[in-house]
């Protein structure tokens, strides 16, 4: 892991789009939420309200615009893949070199996955070992190796049999007590075994949202975007950038569709990372992506990108700092407490929500200025 100053213009065969809607994901968790709250709290509308009720996860099973937020980020890691790895085979690197820094890169994520569950609290009984940022940088190195190993029909093969065989474990395999096939969080058997092999507290008191059993699945989530990737950095003749951009929206649509037909047998459940909520959510993924690609890397409208561009260049610096080690919220009194003070308490809240993304998106501005990004 480094900080490494970058050109602040993204280079050649980076995707700009790519930046914007991981800048998009993020805004999300850094503040989007908070506005959209305030909106519906202060104007009543029927779409402010929808909306709002989408900035929450699912208690368990179904599915809502906040469960998306996880998926996409790894997903959009696996779109990654071919650019970094082609760019650095390109160069003249062996693949022992590139498995060295997909480890390494695990690592790290490991690591301040750890850090960001207070590892240096030093309370080991009620440390989190697992992570957000822990099952981003497995998945994300799994996917990397069988990526770098195999061709395209042998990776297509790895994706939907990692989907299928999480499938028959979940629904065949017994646990005491319960059954087999049980998916509640008591008897389900990702939370068996997580309860059985993870030192320290679980996310829920049953099981662990980033836990063993469910890393299996999530490693296809990394692997449909570097399907996606490879049709990106194609310079097939025949795929013009508004083909690829349609073909990533339909790719989107079928894959929604199929995970609800699978979600009829195997249920879209986030915490479980079942089969159908990785192609519904893959679904959302393929379709964002689409969108944003044609919008500013096949039309060229990339001005109104730039506000997510600047989050999307640091997402791993936000999201470790945000609420851990810089206190927005305090910045955020401290620069609009006085106009919120003198503003009637409805109009205050949404000054507030916005103040607070201002200065979540000004110190990162600031990162984006001075050329430095947080690399692992």
């Amino acid at each position: 892991m480094h900080m490494k100053e970058m050109n602040g213009t993204p280079k050649r065969q980076r995707l700009l789009s790519l930046d914007a809607l991981r800048g998009f994901d993020m805004f999300w968790i850094t503040g989007g939420q908070r506005v959209i709250h305030a909106l519906a709290t202060l104007t009543g509308w029927p779409l402010f309200r929808y909306l709002h009720g989408q900035m929450d996860h699912v208690k368990w099973e179904g599915f809502q615009f906040y469960d998306l937020i996880f998926p996409l980020f790894l997903f959009l890691a696996g779109v990654s893949m071919p650019f970094s790895f082609g760019k650095r085979l390109a160069r003249g690197d062996s693949k022992a070199s590139i498995y060295k820094h997909a480890f390494k890169r695990m690592m790290w994520l490991i690591v301040l996955g750890m850090l960001y569950n207070r590892i240096l609290n030093l309370d080991a009984e009620h440390f989190r070992l697992a992570s957000v940022l822990g099952r981003i940088g497995i998945a994300w190195f799994f996917a990397a190796i069988i990526y770098l190993n195999t061709n395209l029909r042998t990776q297509i093969i790895w994706f939907w049999g990692l989907l299928l065989s999480y499938c028959l474990m979940m629904l065949y395999i017994p646990v005491p007590g319960f059954g087999a096939g049980v998916l509640t969080p008591e008897g389900n058997l990702d939370g068996f075994i997580d309860r059985l092999l993870i030192p320290g507290t679980l996310y829920m008191k049953e099981m662990e949202a980033e836990g063993v059993l469910s890393t299996i699945p999530s490693i296809s989530t990394a692997l449909l975007g570097m399907f996606a990737g490879r049709l990106l950095i194609s310079d097939d003749v025949r795929l013009s950038k508004l083909r690829k951009g349609l073909i990533l929206i339909g790719a989107g649509i079928v894959s929604l569709g199929l995970g609800e037909l699978w979600g009829l047998w195997f249920p879209i459940i986030k915490k479980l990372w079942t089969s159908s909520f990785i192609l519904y959510a893959g679904g959302w993924s393929l379709i964002l992506l689409g969108v944003f690609y044609l919008i500013i890397d096949a039309w060229g409208f990339k001005k109104w990108a730039f506000f997510f561009v600047v989050i999307g260049l640091n997402p791993i610096t936000i999201y470790l700092v945000q609420y851990k080690i810089i206190d927005f919220g305090n910045m955020r009194n401290f620069f609009f407490g006085g106009l919120m003070h003198l503003t009637p308490h409805h109009i205050a809240g949404l000054i507030g929500a916005v103040g607070y993304v201002a200065c979540v998106w000004a110190f990162l501005y600031f990162l984006y200025r001075k050329k430095i990004f947080l690399k692992v």
